[in-house]
């Protein structure tokens, strides 16, 4: 059958479904990492990245409603040994939001293994996943912020916390830019964001799936398996006044239920205002963490999870789980990541 959207099943691929976004330093560089397509979850389907597919990468710049650099990744048909040939993409101003433009070619090459020239340099595989959480807590919370009811944690022992991603793997795209980009130099301000997008049989393509701060699907959407949410298609500059409105309510209700907050509505809608629109800030060549203090960009150690359960709640929730737990599935030089 045909994979284009204009079969149903084809965006229930988990080839399309976006996992996390990391964005931190590396070598006198930024390094922007996508993973997609874990087997932790009931749509993947099939390895590798999909064929008919676009994995961009977009960056904002100095609180701008819209992106002037995109990053486009994309691959070709598997081989005998399920390996993809693929490209790099860049497209800069009007063009970084034009799905019609072309944008430059900078490199060419195949899956596991490093492409580079000119300051850039990328890789894409499956890797073994450095992400952690205990999704027994995770329920607990998303129960919450469903009902609108307080955040039992009775029952929650963190120390008995269990990595639920231990021995899981995922499709990874590992792109680093050299600091001597002109836009990526250090100091600039951005918001950066991924999403995955299909070809349609219209000759067009359609947004399927976007990331920006993590687990935000995980928290305020976690059945949307299927990509039916209107967030999925929608330009992050619409999030605020789509939505912002009903995440706010959802966060007020769970902090007044749970009594942690004397103005319930006033602490749900600063909580929507700094995850939306959903763009995850970094300053370029400064270090990156995604914390309780400073979000700044994030790093494959942090406890992303346990940040953002706490800000949704604002209350502590441990999640008994430290970055040491996946310390073996992360690397100090390119790629960063562990291959599978």
């Amino acid at each position: 059958m045909s994979h284009h959207l204009d079969t149903p099943l084809a965006a229930q691929n988990g080839q399309l479904f976006i996992d996390d976004l990391y964005v931190f330093p590396g070598e006198n560089s930024t390094v922007f990492v996508m993973d997609v397509n874990s087997d932790i979850t009931g749509v993947y389907a099939q390895p590798g990245f999909h064929p008919e597919a676009r994995y961009e990468f977009k960056v904002h710049f100095d609180g701008a409603d819209f992106e002037t650099l995109t990053y486009r990744v994309s691959f070709g048909e598997p081989d005998p040994d399920d390996r993809q040939t693929l490209q790099l993409h860049i497209l800069t101003g009007d063009d970084a939001r034009e799905d019609s433009a072309d944008g430059d070619l900078l490199l060419e090459g195949r899956t596991g293994e490093t492409a580079a020239a000119d300051g850039t340099r990328i890789w894409a595989g499956r890797i073994s996943d450095s992400f952690y959480i205990d999704l027994s807590l995770l329920a607990v919370v998303n129960g919450a912020v469903a009902k609108g009811t307080a955040v039992d944690l009775s029952e929650w022992r963190p120390q008995e916390a269990q990595n639920s991603f231990t021995d899981t793997t995922v499709e990874s795209i590992v792109l680093e830019v050299s600091h001597d980009h002109p836009q990526l130099r250090p100091g600039a301000r951005t918001g950066v964001w991924c999403t995955t997008k299909l070809a349609t049989d219209a000759g067009g393509w359609r947004q399927i799936n976007r990331g920006g701060h993590p687990m935000m699907w995980p928290i305020f959407w976690p059945g949307d398996t299927d990509f039916t949410n209107p967030a999925n298609t929608r330009h992050p500059s619409e999030d605020l006044d789509a939505t912002g409105e009903l995440i706010a309510g959802q966060v007020a209700a769970v902090v007044a239920a749970t009594g942690t907050c004397a103005d319930p509505d006033g602490y749900g809608k600063t909580v929507a205002r700094q995850l939306f629109p959903d763009v995850l800030p970094y300053v370029v060549g400064t270090p990156a963490t995604y914390g309780f203090a400073t979000r700044n960009g994030r790093t494959l150690a942090d406890n992303a999870p346990e940040t953002m359960l706490s800000l949704v709640t604002n209350t502590a929730v441990p999640s008994g789980l430290k970055p040491a737990v996946a310390q073996h599935l992360r690397t100090d030089r390119f790629p960063y990541v562990v291959p599978a």
